[in-house]
């Protein structure tokens, strides 16, 4: 006859598992009535305007480049520029409001208040950078209340590091295991490998927090990162989705520190220009690498797309969507006080895989939501920024084709063209210098960080990266464009090496 204990905790389990069953079918039908990949909604007059039109410009000044003289035959060039120096300067007046911010976290509330958080980390064969990473949400502030590793069908030594080293026992596949021995907040869920979307998904549906954080397998959170965010969500009722700073990281060879040279630029800048399109209520850009959710409300829009390229970036646009549709006010902001820093491409083939992957993904996501661009009913976001976004589809194809133009002029004798078309570089590479400098000084005032961002090193990332960074950005993304018109699915391994690397030194 079996133990009443062991009766009573096979019941609960049994019980635990069919409810998981259930708000796993609840997920897969609230994604086919929210996902206008599922259900296609029709494009409106404006929206194919728009997208048509950035299509048909670029045509037309590419043609004038074989008709007009001087500066102006490189007119695809000056109005990428122009483009560009227009969202320096929304950027600019949009993070005015940074002059006053001071970085210090305010500890304004009682830990006990605050919602309780649970962490997921998606890991598929990544036990190299899983006990940096682990170790990070371990010692957190007022940590969350689950750690749950969704083990994503790995093959390398996962289970036995999760075994031996932290305690814990596998469960049967889809099942959460019991706690760990050594840490009580720290489960393991196995589910066979069908990407990092399903195994986010998996998990959701077997947490019981009241918020959700996302952190990648080679992500390393400040110590006081989930508090920071559980206190965004407790400051502002209507959070749906929140997105932390991320630093990069790269391995310590030449290629490595010379990427993590323009990425750490890179990166503070689209922070800074996060926190714009924030104030604007228009932020649809979120890094699932280190990003916070309400539960409830990942349930009610499906979860994670597995068919997106990035699962994070699309759900952005389901949420606002939903809340458009029901009135709900939802609001998505960026917490300059949760920081982390993550493993980032350190080789050019690296970065191209990765930038192809994220720009197919931009290029599904904003093809499945047409339906917003220039439309009324998503205020600021519709009229504002996915036609900005319907630029951007373009954007990297008018720089590209701007430096073919720029070599053509070089070599084909052209030297009055040529000098004409370095003095409107030469004024961009003042303005992206001033912004550079602008960025710096906001985002320390923001976040706090000062170290890696040396003003000196801002400017020879400034005055080298058009022609280096930026091409290679350029041509990634065309790569992106690629994959989108295949309808390619695949990213591809990623080498870890920044993580590692910070941790043995």
């Amino acid at each position: 006859m079996r133990p009443v204990g062991d009766l009573a905790s096979s019941i609960n389990r049994n019980t635990s598992t069919d409810s998981a069953v259930i708000l796993k079918k609840t997920l897969e039908q609230a994604l086919a009535l929210a996902s206008p990949r599922i259900l296609p909604r029709r494009a409106t007059l404006s929206s194919t305007l728009i997208h048509v039109s950035v299509v048909a410009v670029w045509l037309l000044l590419f043609a004038r480049a074989f008709f007009l003289k001087g500066a102006l035959a490189w007119s695809t060039g000056i109005a990428y520029v122009l483009y560009d120096t227009l969202l320096l300067a929304f950027v600019t007046w949009k993070s005015l409001p940074l002059m006053r911010r001071t970085p210090a976290l305010e500890p304004d509330y009682d830990p006990r208040a605050l919602p309780e958080m649970g962490v997921i980390v998606a890991s598929h064969n990544e036990a190299t950078v899983l006990p940096v990473t682990l170790a990070a949400l371990l010692r957190q502030t007022h940590g969350p209340a689950q750690i749950v590793i969704a083990d994503d069908g790995s093959t390398d030594h996962t289970a036995a590091l999760l075994t031996e080293r932290f305690g814990l026992t596998a469960a049967a596949e889809g099942v959460l295991s019991a706690p760990s021995s050594l840490y009580p907040n720290l489960f393991w869920l196995r589910v066979p490998h069908g990407g990092k979307a399903r195994a986010l998904n998996a998990a959701i549906v077997v947490m019981t927090t009241d918020t959700v954080m996302t952190v990648d397998a080679d992500t390393l959170l400040d110590d006081d990162a989930t508090y920071a965010m559980r206190a965004a969500f407790a400051s502002e009722p209507q959070l749906v989705a929140a997105a932390g700073i991320l630093v990069p990281l790269c391995g310590k060879s030449v290629s490595g520190r010379v990427f993590q040279w323009f990425q750490t630029y890179e990166y503070m800048r689209n922070f800074i220009a996060r926190f714009a399109w924030m104030r604007a209520d228009s932020l649809l850009l979120i890094s699932g690498a280190f990003a916070s959710f309400k539960r409830d409300a990942l349930v009610d829009v499906g979860g994670f797309d597995p068919q997106c390229l990035v699962e994070d970036y699309e759900l952005i646009h389901r949420l606002r969507r939903y809340s458009v549709d029901h009135d709900l006010g939802w609001t998505v902001r960026v917490v300059g006080e949760a920081h982390a820093r993550t493993d980032a491409p350190d080789n050019l083939t690296s970065f191209l895989r990765q930038r192809r992957r994220w720009f197919a993904g931009f290029l599904q996501t904003q093809y499945w939501n047409r339906d917003m661009t220039g439309n009324p009913r998503f205020g600021t976001l519709g009229l504002v920024m996915l036609p900005v976004k319907a630029i951007d589809t373009m954007q990297p194809i008018y720089g590209l084709t701007a430096f073919v133009l720029l070599l053509g002029f070089l070599f084909g004798g052209h030297g009055a063209i040529v000098v004409s078309i370095f003095s409107v570089i030469g004024l961009k590479t003042a303005i992206d210098l001033a912004f550079y400098l602008w960025s710096i000084h906001l985002y320390r005032r923001w976040t706090g960080e000062r170290s890696g961002n040396s003003v000196w090193m801002a400017v020879l990332a400034a005055i080298a990266e058009p022609f280096t960074f930026q091409l290679v950005r350029h041509v990634g993304a065309a790569l992106g464009w690629l994959q989108f018109l295949r309808g390619g699915r695949v990213w591809g391994v990623q080498r870890r090496s920044g993580l590692v690397a910070h941790d043995e030194s």
